[in-house]
């Protein structure tokens, strides 16, 4: 039969057909047998010899045949991980252990306990479903296995934020000691947790000392942005090209309030504006603008200053940019969610709507200390965090939808999407979970 295709690996003997290979798909081993016309090369005839696990080869061939993961018992989960990254089939693997995110059907897939004691600050998903975790002067980092690799540390400066550019590497934003010199921005290797590059700003034709801190990134062309601060307060935007490590541009406010101290940057790729915000409780006021890079200057501005305080406290913990609607959703620190237009230069009236978790569980509040809400936008739905819980809010009118939680570990003092999961670092020991969506059952 020419559709036939027998393999021996390491001893033992595959047959399978072209067309279940073909499931593998082009930029694997197996499409390599391929010609650019989906035809299998006939310049080779007999068996093919792969010098791997025959164990794990037969639970990826039987994944490429049926599109379902089952493992047996005698085949280590671990390097049958390691056997689909050889030929390419991690995306497979992947997309067979948990679908796309969905808020309303996620599901805790495990919590991993810290690697050091103390609270971490910051929770990143990668783009292939790994994560890092920014702690004091480190950065712990895992595969979407799971597995730990070798930390990032940064001789004692305090990390302030951490970014994936892509699987292999990941941008640290930190302080920068009294009189060192040493603060700034470097870009790391995520396997090994070597510097690849170290970023530095120049103005006015000089090296400046700084601190960096929000991150933000640009896909389509390997930008990096970085909020910054001068030994003298000097308050600023810097852009780097993630590739080559050079400084691109550097926007400097010495007046300051617009661009601030920012504790989120957000890239907006429709308009090609930067969101920057300050936020309480780090200012006494809110300020979040948006910065055109094209026009270099700020085409858009919201503050708190004047506004009236409500007995409820109104202030605003964090903020994310929603281009499709045309609108900034805000949050305070009873997860009411606000709404701005971003249609004209300058912020109007905050639209607040009251749907709550706290709302709705008043007397059921966990013992522990709470921490600040924090949101995220992923496939028209929109994440936030409160307490131990994260609400999930779909549709035109952000309607609540469906909750998660986790009762032991804290509050929840920062959550990530990345790579189809969603990881959530808890108060307590840095403890972060994994939640993801259970694929969909195939029908017959």
């Amino acid at each position: 039969m020419k559709d036939r295709i027998r393999f021996n690996v390491g001893g033992k003997i595959f047959e399978t057909t072209s067309t279940t290979l073909a499931n593998a798909g082009r930029d694997t081993f197996f499409g390599a047998m391929f010609d650019d016309d989906w035809n299998l090369y006939s310049n080779y005839s007999g068996e093919y010899f792969i010098d791997r696990n025959p164990n794990c080869f037969g639970v990826l061939l039987d994944l490429l045949r049926t599109g379902e993961l089952c493992i047996p018992p005698n085949v280590s989960e671990k390097l049958l991980y390691r056997e689909a990254q050889f030929y390419g089939l991690t995306d497979h693997v992947r997309a067979a252990k948990w679908g796309p995110i969905d808020g309303n059907r996620l599901s805790l897939s495990r919590s991993i306990a810290g690697r050091a004691p103390g609270d971490g600050t910051a929770i990143r998903g990668g783009p292939d479903g790994g994560c890092c975790v920014a702690h004091g002067c480190m950065v712990h980092v895992y595969d979407w296995i799971l597995d730990e690799h070798p930390p990032i540390t940064l001789d004692y400066q305090i990390v302030n934020d951490v970014g994936w550019i892509d699987p292999e590497n990941i941008v640290v934003s930190a302080c920068e000691r009294l009189g060192r010199g040493d603060g700034g921005m470097g870009l790391f290797n995520a396997e090994n947790g070597e510097l690849r590059h170290k970023f530095q700003i120049s103005h006015e034709n000089q090296i400046k000392s700084f601190t960096a801190g929000a991150l933000s990134f640009s896909s389509s062309d390997s930008h990096i942005f970085s909020s910054c601060k001068g030994r003298s307060n000097e308050y600023g935007i810097g852009v780097w090209d993630s590739v080559t490590g050079k400084q691109i541009d550097f926007f400097y406010e010495p007046i300051g309030w617009s661009l601030g101290d920012a504790d989120k940057l957000q890239w907006l790729n429709g308009s090609s504006c930067l969101l920057v915000a300050t936020l309480f409780p780090r200012k006494d006021n809110c300020y979040i603008s948006l910065l055109d890079l094209r026009v270099k200057r700020m085409v858009w501005s919201w503050s708190d200053i004047g506004a009236p305080v409500t007995v409820d406290g109104r202030r605003v913990r964090d903020a994310i940019a929603m281009e499709e609607n045309g609108s900034i959703c805000v949050v305070n620190e009873y997860e009411d969610l606000g709404f701005m237009d971003l249609r004209g230069s300058v912020g109007g009236g905050v639209r607040w709507s009251s749907r709550s978790r706290s709302r709705l569980m008043k007397g059921k509040m966990p013992d522990y200390e709470p921490c600040y809400p924090k949101l995220a936008l992923h496939n028209g739905q929109l994440f936030s965090s409160m307490n131990d819980c994260i609400s999930v809010f779909c549709g035109p009118d952000w309607m609540l939808t469906s909750r998660f939680r986790r009762s032991d570990g804290g509050s929840i003092c920062d959550f990530s999407i990345g790579g189809d999961r969603l990881f959530a670092l808890h108060s307590e020991e840095n403890v972060f979970d994994v939640w993801e969506t259970p694929p969909s059952q195939i029908t017959l």
